[in-house]
């Protein structure tokens, strides 16, 4: 089998236009589809422990099963998406997603459904590798830095959206089936539109310039601040709800409409981060927000048994954490040729914060009560910070890409 992508005949190509327009929208759709799922687990975390008879501690292993996936499908999506066409490995993620999505309800038994959520962050870990760097390929990385906070708000949007379902789904007596049925069936939009899209390749260099070798001492620090970065988002979004009812600060509808609340805080601030990548340089817009998640997390640590404080700290938190991922992503292409395996190495230490630390967070719930979450998380924030200080020292000793002022 040939190692290079293939392009789709033209009977299944996209209507005229421009290949790469196109392209980006199916990406958008299936980030858009990421956010839904990637948001389903956090406000139906107390549903998924009655249904399983589990307690706090023990469901928090379909965090790791969940994150353990995300690991192995980046690892595994980067391999693919070098040697396969792009677009069916896509769509097979996303029938993977629909299909496993429509499952959890189904299932009684802690270890099966841990399982389950295993399988869905295999082909998550995958769909997110590729969304990256497909889009890179795509648009031969012009403008990189406004798409990819595009593709990212699409995320958010996603995100928005899952717990407002979750929400409505209890509030009108359905529980989890539908909610997780209705999740699934949003993913069909999605698979529709990108199975009609030709796959992008991979830029080459012009004949006689040579590749850029990899800098992995900047590899590694890309990679150690994803694993603390993602680490606190996971933690935060997967724990505020049952944070929030443990604290007695709202009720289950409520604590929903909170977390609805730091996802679309999350996309409105990634709507607005469009716009300021193309003004605002990246390591000023990083420090910005870094430090505006700190605040916002310490403000609920330091304040436990206000609302308001927790209303404002979610709010704040999702805004902040917005454009965090996608700017430094852009960041490293700047930096380093996005290969899908240089991707899935920045998407492997996101998967493993998002496994362990959100774990931590579970193991130390019941022993020290619900203000170890919000502890544990503003850790993960300030080591956040310290590594895009180390990062940022690190850049200035490395000579810039060509590509740098498109960041």
């Amino acid at each position: 089998m040939s190692s290079t992508p293939t392009t789709p005949s033209t009977d299944s190509a996209p209507p005229a236009g421009r290949p790469a327009t196109y392209q980006t929208i199916g990406y958008y759709a299936a980030f858009t589809a990421l956010g839904l799922t990637t948001a389903s687990l956090g406000p139906t975390l107390p549903g998924l422990a009655s249904q399983t008879h589990a307690s706090i501690g023990q469901i928090s292993v379909l965090f790791t099963a969940r994150s353990l996936g995300h690991l192995l499908g980046s690892a595994l999506g980067g391999r693919w998406y070098d040697r396969l066409p792009g677009q069916p490995v896509m769509i097979a993620m996303l029938c993977a997603m629909a299909s496993t999505l429509a499952l959890v309800p189904l299932i009684r038994m802690l270890w099966l459904l841990a399982l389950v959520m295993l399988v869905l962050g295999v082909a998550e870990g995958a769909l997110d590798v590729g969304g990256n760097t497909l889009l890179v390929w795509a648009a031969h990385r012009q403008r990189i830095g406004p798409l990819m906070n595009g593709l990212h708000f699409f995320f958010g949007v996603g995100a928005f959206l899952s717990p407002v379902i979750v929400a409505q789904a209890v509030l009108r007596g359905g529980a989890l089936t539908w909610a997780y049925w209705a999740l699934s069936f949003s993913l069909l939009p999605a698979i529709f539109w990108n199975r009609r899209l030709p796959s992008p390749v991979a830029p080459v260099a012009p004949v006689g310039q040579t590749t850029t070798p990899v800098n992995y001492w900047l590899l590694a620090l890309f990679a150690s601040f994803f694993f603390f970065y993602v680490g606190a988002e996971a933690s935060f979004s997967g724990w505020i709800l049952t944070y929030a009812l443990a604290s007695g600060l709202s009720g289950e509808t409520i604590a929903a409409y909170l977390n609805a609340a730091f996802w679309g805080a999350f996309t409105a601030g990634r709507l607005l981060a469009i716009f300021l990548s193309t003004r605002v340089q990246p390591r000023a817009l990083l420090l910005g927000d870094l430090m505006g998640c700190v605040g916002s997390a310490g403000l609920i640590l330091l304040l436990p048994n206000s609302l308001i404080a927790l209303w404002l700290g979610t709010v704040g938190t999702g805004f902040f954490m917005a454009s965090v991922f996608p700017t430094m992503l852009a960041l490293a292409a700047s930096r380093l040729s996005l290969s899908g395996r240089v991707t899935a190495w920045f998407l492997v230490g996101a998967s493993a914060g998002a496994m362990s630390l959100p774990w931590l967070i579970g193991q130390l719930f019941a022993s020290m009560g619900p203000q170890v979450t919000m502890l544990i998380i503003t850790a993960e924030l300030l080591a956040s910070l310290l590594i895009y200080a180390a990062l940022m020292s690190a850049m200035a000793r490395t000579v810039p890409s060509s590509e740098d002022a498109r960041a």
